[in-house]
């Protein structure tokens, strides 16, 4: 084997090498390119509440604007703390079962480096939030991936048993999931759960779309965290944000609930990636995590109207739609129009009829996965929906 020399050697990691950059924003610049409407990003296009920006203004104002503590400002993780008691019935400790991280996205890989060993196997579902797989290969770990097949994007038992052994750390739940929409029954997180306590893993449970569900006739739609389950409080990591239940994506303001010894681990490696969140914005954070509850109520109101309004305009325009049981994003096959692939489908879209969406293939790890398939989200206004319809019609010619 040759070795290389000073001259020979790349500056670029392999781990950097092994994935791209996120096609997510970069949907969000071609939209921008090209004037788009933009239905890729799964960022609001509305307003967050009045009070919630005005707690942050009043909190800058109030010279709330050095360091908070590394972990989180106190009254953020007490606020927290009650949330997740009234919300999921979990008491909480704020002092030692809470982190406040930089969004969600760094809540999930400092998890990830504060648990995973290299050579150790975290168990994904894909499709998954794109995010998901670097987070294994920066923190060293082997991804082990399980399909969710549509229409209803249930998993195979038998394929999930497998993915488990020696060497599984832990395993991903996206629950609301994104990309799918797919809100995970309390029997199969029960299936996980087992396997989990048989092969001694973790659980990380991203839940930032927990208010975002949608009950259907005929079938049970309910928001169950893994940390509710006999036997998995001490094994389950909660992974939250501020972002989609307050409409304030850009602040990135997320946090972590885990066991003291975990917690203790994350604080670590939070404290050496971003020092801390925004003062002042954990600050309203506060406040809107004390909410009435008819503010979740009306958030879920408002997000079923818009994914009324969304999935006849897609089926109309030809696609294939999964509706989604929670989180705000359609699934779609886009199989009738005659597109080699998803990303040539996805380019024409928004050079030509004026609409971003997310090419299904970034949420797989195999290659042709999701080739056929296109993700929109609908944490739009109506009138930026109705824009997005009275272009994405014109497809009905290429059927």
């Amino acid at each position: 084997m040759t070795s290389l020399t000073p001259t020979t050697r790349s500056h670029v990691s392999r781990k950097a090498s092994r994935f791209t950059e996120s096609v997510i924003r970069e949907m969000t610049r071609e939209a921008l390119k090209h004037g788009a409407v933009n239905l890729s990003q799964g960022f609001p296009d509305f307003p967050a509440p009045e009070a919630i920006k005005r707690a942050a203004a009043e909190a800058i104002t109030g010279d709330i604007n050095q360091y908070a503590i590394t972990w989180g400002a106190r009254d953020f993780r007490e606020a927290i703390a009650e949330k997740t008691l009234w919300h999921l019935g979990l008491d909480v400790d704020p002092e030692t079962e809470i982190t406040v991280t930089c969004g969600s996205t760094e809540g999930m890989i400092a998890t990830m480096m504060a648990t995973v060993d290299p050579g150790e196997e975290v168990v994904i579902f894909e499709p998954f939030y794109e995010n998901y797989a670097p987070d294994a290969i920066l923190s060293d770990a082997r991804p082990r991936y399980v399909p969710l097949r549509p229409p209803d994007w249930s998993f195979d038992p038998d394929e999930v048993r497998a993915a488990f052994n020696h060497n599984t750390k832990a395993i991903i739940i996206c629950n609301p999931n994104n990309p799918t929409g797919k809100v995970f029954t309390r029997a199969e997180l029960e299936f996980i759960a087992a396997l989990c306590v048989e092969h001694n893993a973790l659980c990380f449970t991203d839940e930032i779309y927990e208010h975002i569900i949608y009950p259907r006739e005929g079938k049970q739609i309910e928001h169950v965290s893994m940390a509710q389950l006999d036997g998995m409080r001490e094994r389950t990591v909660i992974i939250n944000s501020m972002s989609k239940t307050y409409s304030v994506t850009g602040w990135r303001v997320g946090y972590c609930i885990a066991p003291p010894a975990i917690t203790g681990a994350i604080r670590k490696v939070h404290d050496f990636l971003t020092v801390g969140a925004a003062a002042p914005l954990q600050a309203a954070g506060a406040f809107a995590l004390r909410s009435p509850r008819q503010y979740y109520e009306q958030l879920q109101s408002e997000y079923e109207a818009r994914r009324e309004l969304l999935l006849p305009v897609l089926t109309e325009s030809g696609f294939k739609v999964f509706p989604p049981d929670g989180a705000y994003y359609v699934m779609s096959d886009i199989g009738a129009f005659g597109f080699r692939d998803d990303v040539e489908f996805t380019r024409f879209l928004v050079r030509e009829i004026g609409v971003a969406c997310v090419p299904g293939s970034s949420f797989y790890s195999t290659l042709g996965g999701g080739a056929q398939i296109a993700r929109f989200c609908f944490c739009k206004k109506s009138e930026t929906l109705n824009a997005a319809a009275e272009r994405l019609i014109k497809l009905r010619s290429r059927i």
